[in-house]
């Protein structure tokens, strides 16, 4: 009896020292919101849970994931798969956003400015929680309407999607023709019997 005690002992042992290390997760996630929900069926009421998750790389890609389930753990990770296919990219200029956006949904009303360097993250709620797994350094952001925090998500990843930037004008580099600079013609680059 002793004998088989001790080998089981050491083999659970073996078991944990054999786990290989959890790898590196590309996206942090955190719960914005949990809530135990229930639906009247026609046997009675039927109890689950919906969990909302915010997820983002802190690189300028983030998402959201609403789901519900029979479990926390369900609902999480359900929450989780939903949020990586919704990923967007937010554009920033000079460590902010590009301009200010004032964005209804619902009920929900937010407002988003940009801010100079070394403001840092002037905002509160889920709507701090989006920016910081977004990965934008400076931002004031106010919340206006509701305090539902699924509809404020809601609201600033639409908010945040909806930023225009302006194409970058491409230029023409001018060349020296007999030491006058000149520039080539769209679509057409100098060739050196030209430049002759």
């Amino acid at each position: 009896m002793e004998d088989q005690k001790t080998r089981g002992k050491e083999g659970g042992k073996d078991k944990f020292r054999r786990m290989s290390p959890k790898e590196p997760q590309e996206f942090e996630q955190k719960i914005i919101d949990l809530a135990r929900v229930t639906r009247v069926m026609a046997g009675g009421k039927r109890m689950r849970f919906r969990a909302c998750v915010a997820l983002g790389d802190k690189k300028g890609r983030v998402s959201f994931g609403l789901a519900k389930g029979a479990d926390v753990t369900i609902a999480v990770t359900k929450a989780v798969n939903k949020a990586k296919k919704e990923m967007i990219t937010i554009p920033l200029i000079n460590e902010t956003i590009p301009h200010q956006v004032v964005y209804k949904k619902g009920a929900a009303l937010i407002l988003l400015k940009p801010a100079p360097k070394g403001t840092g993250i002037k905002a509160g709620g889920a709507m701090r929680v989006l920016l910081e797994l977004g990965g934008v350094p400076n931002v004031v952001g106010k919340i206006l309407g509701t305090n539902n925090k699924v509809s404020n998500v809601k609201a600033v990843i639409e908010a945040l999607s909806s930023f225009k930037t302006r194409p970058a004008k491409k230029q023409i580099s001018p060349k020296a023709v007999d030491g006058v600079a000149t520039r080539a013609p769209k679509g057409k680059e100098l060739t050196k019997k030209e430049e002759k």
